[in-house]
């Protein structure tokens, strides 16, 4: 498909203004042609983008940047800390991913140093990790909520430092990360309801708020996906998904009242905020990769890959519904009003009495004879100007990668070519909407076109959001799903499985 090579240009227009203006610093600003240094001041872009350049076969511009790479210290002055969530899915994934392609021995070494360097997150009374540290000092210090650890930055670890432990044999990699999924096994929680705030020195659960937003997201993904890293070697990391997935599809998913779009969204102490976020936008993907992959019941698997379809097209929609062509980074959803004992028909599918909730929908659907699609996977018109299902609480796009991620899992798992559609439109609003003479740029506002630019690249964009489109535009399956398995910033880290020797050194049963 001609896209990719479009995609791979887009990609070399954002790489070599990085790499004239900003690199050796984090990100480039795309609009003032300066640099910022917003994650550690080691050069996060081009880490970030080293499996991209394999991937995309760009190897001229890989090996020119092995001089930068070899030279990486990961030093950090006295007063300065290394984000730990930041760090390991940036930097420590984009250097093992890059080793898993190009087998260069100076990636694997930088990802040792790196590796150790972070352990000391994890000296506290709990075992959960502290928010950052000092990679030189080993001092650690709490984030924003000071005392708690946030769902995503505990459980967002496993896969990079498990694989590390894999390729170095060290123990202290396995079993710091491995800990935490003792923690969260031996939590008292109900069903699957794992909740996004943890007290750090107790592990014990801080807040009520369950969710697949901000807090959270990528812990979904790495329980489903250390199954699927190890072989399926780990039962415990799958039956935790599997607690946690059921939880999401009974109490997150919901239809709105006007065009009957399927969401996802959080609940706090179980009431719903209808906030639908962009990053949520991943769920769909994961949930159609645990359907072709897991030893689901076929009524398990046809629910994950109901909600897969209706996510990832109402995620599509967002973008179609909006002038720019482009998506807001959160909505608010209007909520299905409860009105008591509102009866079902199938003239109104979205039947109050529900309050929205989708399996609640799907199962009056199943008692009225399943006319039509299920709820929630109906295909309808954008609303360009019409009236939407939703309000914008943050308007602007940031060059976020989760639809066109979901678009990719949805075209590999599914085979129906409209994802690479869809992807192609998103593709031809981000060339619209956000390219500048050395770069690409957030925007304010999806609502106008042209749309105003911010003065950022943040450096996913080329670690996740052009690879997801490369990948989705090339007919060739170059990382094949069942031999390798995407990080959160769409690292690639292949499939393998622990050696007798390794089950024992690492207590695996």
């Amino acid at each position: 498909m001609r896209g990719r090579f479009a995609v791979k240009d887009a990609f070399l227009h954002a790489y070599r203004g990085y790499r004239e203006y900003a690199l050796p610093h984090d990100e480039l600003l795309p609009l003032s042609s300066q640099s910022v240094d917003n994650f550690n001041g080691w050069g996060v872009t081009l880490v970030d983008s080293l499996d991209t350049m394999l991937i995309m076969g760009l190897y001229d511009e890989f090996y020119d940047s092995m001089s930068v790479i070899s030279n990486m210290s990961f030093a950090l002055k006295n007063d300065s800390y290394a984000p730990f969530f930041e760090t390991v899915i940036r930097y420590l994934g984009g250097l093992l991913s890059a080793h898993a392609l190009s087998h260069e021995p100076v990636l694997l070494a930088k990802a040792d140093d790196l590796g150790r360097m972070l352990l000391p997150v994890f000296n506290t009374s709990s075992g959960l990790p502290m928010y950052a540290v000092n990679t030189i000092t080993g001092e650690t210090r709490s984030g924003w909520a000071s005392g708690t650890v946030l769902w995503a930055e505990a459980l967002s670890c496993q896969l990079e430092y498990k694989y590390l432990a894999h390729l170095t044999g060290r123990r202290e990699y396995f079993d710091n990360v491995e800990k935490i999924m003792d923690i969260m096994r031996d939590a008292n929680i109900e069903e699957g309801l794992f909740p996004t705030k943890w007290r750090l020195t107790t592990a014990i659960p801080y807040n009520s708020q369950f969710s697949v937003g901000a807090f959270a997201d990528s812990a979904h993904e790495y329980l489903l996906k250390q199954w699927l890293l190890t072989s399926g070697s780990e039962a415990k990391a799958k039956d935790l998904y599997l607690r946690v997935v059921n939880s999401i599809l009974k109490h997150l998913l919901y239809v709105s009242p006007n065009r009957n779009l399927l969401y996802v969204t959080d609940v706090d102490h179980g009431v719903p905020s209808h906030t639908f976020e962009h990053l949520s936008c991943f769920l769909p993907g994961l949930l159609t990769l645990g359907a072709h992959t897991l030893p689901l019941s076929p009524r398990d698997r046809q629910l994950h890959s109901w909600a897969a379809q209706g996510l990832a097209y109402t995620c599509w929609l967002i973008y179609a519904d909006h002038p720019s062509g482009l998506a807001p980074d959160e909505v608010v959803m209007n909520a299905v009003p409860y009105a008591g004992n509102t009866s079902y028909t199938v003239d109104n599918p979205s039947h109050e009495y529900t309050a929205g909730v989708w399996l609640e929908h799907v199962k009056e659907w199943e008692n009225h004879g399943s006319p039509g699609v299920p709820p929630g996977l109906e295909e309808i018109s954008p609303a360009v100007s019409g009236p939407r299902d939703y309000l914008a609480r943050k308007p602007g796009y940031l060059l976020r990668p989760e639809a066109v991620e979901s678009f990719y899992l949805m075209w590999r798992t599914t085979g129906d070519e409209k994802w690479r559609e869809r992807g192609w439109a998103v593709f031809e609003a981000i060339q619209k909407e956000t390219k500048t003479p050395i770069g690409y740029a957030s925007v304010s506002t999806v609502e106008q076109s042209p749309s105003p630019q911010l003065d950022e690249m943040p450096s996913f964009f080329m670690a996740e959001t052009l690879k997801y489109l490369y990948l989705l535009f090339n007919d060739e399956e170059i990382i094949p799903l069942d031999r390798w398995v995407f990080n959160t910033e769409a690292h690639p880290l292949p499939i393998f499985e622990w050696t007798p020797w390794e089950k024992k050194q690492y207590g695996i049963k």
